[in-house]
């Protein structure tokens, strides 16, 4: 014989009933079937809230009626093609009981929790009737029995307490002579020992389930619900999460008290003490596994078997050092709690005996500080304790599973992941047995907080990361088609999981906390919102992903002055824009400051030499305990294209233009030859050299004439170099007369730093550097006389990109 329980999914529409029909007729070829239902989906909480109505005056309730009336007409309509008279004719008889006991309620303005027991009892009554009977219009071998003649409680309604003695007897000897191979029962409901009808409480159909299943003995009870078996976490929040295959009663007790709904922990009560397995089974999906719930050794490799939440918290804290040593302030504490009937699901006291904090439901707080202030009215007028403290908005997180007690680090681990993600706990639990872990934290973090922890504890070492995308002209072009080609690559390969959440150009953009669809994102793009630079920051913060980073592929100064913002939200910062590393000094530690302070990566590989590695070299020196003493280098690789093409066959407008088409330029070539670019970049590499420096004490010693110097435009620029071309053929001439190569060269002696053209004789390691290339020469105390060089492509978009690509992917492994 075997007990299956369907919950009130599972009987929720004619669909599904059908499955449940398929199962139970599937089952009852090999074996005797016992069959308990909830009330159709919805109906319970429909039935509540009519009463509610009912009693509060409002004629809606009327409504309310006719929608549960409605409901169950359909369903039999659908479900019987024939022969569904004298179901139809039962189900109107118990419908107009029901609303005759609904008028009662409207008339004496009265909702007792004695008549609230008899007025939910229609819905398990219902569905239990038409299902059974559908089945029998099928000539299938199927009886309906009444569980409130076979479990018998005491009068204590909306949560009855079972009579076993009374109850194992009637369940025995009725289905000792049961010939039928179906029984159906409903679930939740019972009677009194003096016939009063009564309830089981929330989750009573399936306490019912294993009350009967207790009192039998049965090999297996099986629960029917809508997923296949309780999760590693909340698959609706978390979408790697999967079913567990084995799970001990205490573990499945744990991750039901903290929010799996799958399960309600008296249900595991009844057959506890006898080890029956209690199977939990997807009525839309029969065949897939479940969950197996035993006291087998159902130990794994894996010490954590499930996170778990609930949501609703308030945490209250009662404190005052006048509570140190004192005894007796606990007492008084839950005594006063206990009266009002609050129930705490989370306690933690300092060792200080200073505070004591209690997690409740936040629907009790503002009752649970009157109780608690009215208790402890005269210690807090004589300020030996604070009137209590309520905080609201909260959720309880917790780690579960038998095993952790004899693994070390469980909690260390749980915490650094959360802090990583600047999730803040409010506070923590942790018994000694160590069977779970809980935390107290914002409800805006629960999602983050799942899907990271899921992602530390459960999947194969994968990381995501959600990469929120300003700029995407193009260098950021090219960034999202690297990201797009390497995404495989990065999850087979270095277990990246690299998702593209955001995206925005300087007219429109869009949002996906799943990843964006890289096939057709300029497409997607295209028909997003409108722009906006604070709008995408707080829809970045809004999102709350794990593992945020903000990319700035822009150089506006603008979206240099958000970064601050991101990173008081530990949302890293990737930077191609060289604004905010070359702001005044003063931000620029800020910004440092905050990176640590938020553990927020702050990283801008790209803002000297593109994708080649000169601040990571420059940083690996310093943290080795390295000096540098100076630094020559040829930073811009748009100067050092025009300088290497243009000659006296050529014209020098012709070579910037093409230096522009090519990508090698800003789209204002005066941000390029004016040399702030450069003196830019050589300030950062002083920085990064640990030297305090401010932009305006570079020296600057401008190659362009004095009408490009004063130009309003860049029309009026590109005028100038058509009209001084004699003076920029005149600097070609002194360089080739001295046979030398014109190079902008910026240098740095350890305290000042320069940046200027200058004629670079045969030999120097900077003659014969072509194309767009970069070269730094570091001379430090280790590399006194041979400095340090790295040399490569400083400019372009695809080397840019790439360097932005790497920075992200040097974040994985923070």
């Amino acid at each position: 014989m075997k007990v299956l329980k369907f919950g009130g999914t599972s009987v929720g529409s004619s669909k599904n009933i059908n499955n449940v029909i398929n199962i139970l007729e599937d089952y009852s070829k090999s074996d005797s079937i016992i069959c308990v239902v909830s009330a159709v989906g919805g109906i319970t909480d429909k039935l509540l809230l009519a009463g509610k109505q009912a009693q509060n005056k409002d004629q809606s309730f009327q409504e309310t009626f006719n929608l549960i009336k409605e409901i169950h007409f359909d369903i039999i309509n659908e479900l019987n093609t024939q022969n569904s008279e004298s179901i139809l004719s039962f189900v109107d008889e118990k419908l107009n009981a029901l609303k005759s006991l609904l008028e009662g309620i409207f008339l004496i303005n009265e909702l007792s929790p004695k008549t609230s027991d008899k007025l939910v009892t229609f819905g398990e009554t219902l569905s239990s009737f038409i299902i059974a009977e559908t089945m029998k219009n099928r000539n299938i071998s199927a009886e309906r029995k009444n569980s409130q003649e076979l479990i018998i409680t005491n009068s204590n309604f909306t949560k009855a307490e079972v009579d076993y003695t009374v109850t194992n007897k009637n369940i025995r000897e009725y289905f000792k002579t049961a010939s039928q191979r179906i029984t159906i029962l409903p679930g939740f409901i019972s009677k009194s020992v003096i016939g009063e009808q009564t309830t089981l409480g929330r989750g009573g159909s399936d306490f019912t389930a294993a009350i009967i299943a207790a009192a039998l003995n049965v090999e297996q009870l099986e629960i029917w619900t809508d997923v296949s078996g309780m999760f590693t976490t909340n698959p609706k929040m978390v979408k790697q999460a999967y079913p567990i295959d084995k799970i001990s009663y205490q573990e499945a007790m744990e991750l039901s008290h903290f929010g799996a709904k799958v399960l309600y922990p008296p249900t595991v009560q009844p057959v506890l003490d006898l080890n029956i397995p209690i199977h939990i089974k997807n009525t839309l999906a029969p065949n897939d596994n479940g969950t197996v719930i035993s006291n087998d050794d159902v130990n794994s490799s894996n010490p954590v078997k499930g996170i778990s939440n609930i949501g609703n918290i308030a945490l209250l804290t009662l404190q005052g050092s006048g509570m140190v040593g004192i005894p007796g302030f606990s007492k008084r504490l839950f005594e006063t709690l206990s009266q009002e009937k609050i129930n705490v699901i989370l306690i933690t006291q300092a060792s200080s005996e200073h505070s004591i904090c209690l997690g409740i439901d936040s629907n009790d707080a503002e009752n649970a500080k009157i109780a608690i202030d009215t208790t402890f009215e005269n210690e807090i007028a004589l300020h030996k304790i604070d009137p209590i403290l309520v905080e609201t908005g909260l959720s309880i997180i917790a780690l579960v599973g038998d095993s952790m007690k004899n693994h070390q680090g469980i909690s260390g681990k749980m915490f650094s992941t959360l802090g990583k993600n600047n999730i803040n706990i409010r506070a923590i639990a942790q018994g000694a047995s160590e069977k779970n872990i809980s935390a107290v934290i914002a409800d805006n973090d629960v999602k983050k907080a799942l899907n990271t922890l899921h992602e530390q504890f459960f999947e194969a070492k994968t990381k995501q990361l959600n990469v929120f995308i300003t700029g995407v002209g193009n260098v950021g072009e090219r960034l999202v088609e690297q990201i797009k080609q390497q995404k495989k690559y990065l999850k087979e390969n270095l277990k990246i999981s690299l998702r593209v959440a955001g995206l925005s150009n300087s007219k429109t953009m869009i949002f996906d906390e799943s990843g964006i669809d890289l096939k057709n994102w300029k497409e997607q793009l295209a028909e997003g919102e409108k722009a906006s630079l604070t709008g995408f920051f707080e829809k970045t913060k809004a999102l709350n992903l794990r593992n945020s980073i903000f990319v700035d592929v822009t150089a506006n100064y603008d979206v240099a002055n958000l970064y601050a913002n991101y990173l008081r939200q530990s949302i890293a910062v990737v930077a191609c824009n060289k604004i905010a590393c070359s702001s005044d000094f003063e931000n620029y530690k800020l910004l440092k400051r905050l990176s640590l302070k938020y553990n927020a990566p702050f990283l801008f590989e790209t803002n000297v030499g593109a994708g080649l590695p000169i601040i990571d070299t420059l940083g690996n020196l310093m943290a080795s305990g390295d000096k540098i003493t100076s630094i020559q280098a040829v930073l811009s690789g748009s100067l050092n294209f025009v300088f290497n093409n243009f000659n006296d066959h050529t014209k020098f407008y012709d070579i910037v233009k093409q230096a522009g088409a090519e990508g090698y330029t800003e789209p204002d070539p005066r941000i390029d030859l004016s040399g702030v670019d450069v003196a830019r970049k050589i300030l950062i590499l002083a920085r990064e050299s640990g030297v305090e420096m401010n932009l305006e004490d570079i020296e600057n010693t401008s190659f362009l004439s004095e009408a490009g110097l004063k130009s309003d435009s860049v029309d009026d620029f590109y005028q100038t170099l058509i009209d001084d071309e004699a003076h920029y053929q005149n600097l070609y001439a002194s360089a080739k007369s001295n046979n030398c190569q014109l190079k902008y060269v910026a240098k740095f002696d350890g305290e000042n730093a320069s940046v200027g053209l200058q004629e670079i004789p045969e030999g120097h390691p900077f003659y014969n550097l072509e194309g767009s290339d970069n070269i730094v020469m570091f001379y430090t105390q280790r590399y006194p006389k041979q400095p340090m060089i790295i040399k490569g492509a400083g400019a372009g978009a695809d080397v840019t990109a790439s360097g932005l690509f790497a920075d992200i992917i040097r974040l994985a492994n923070d």
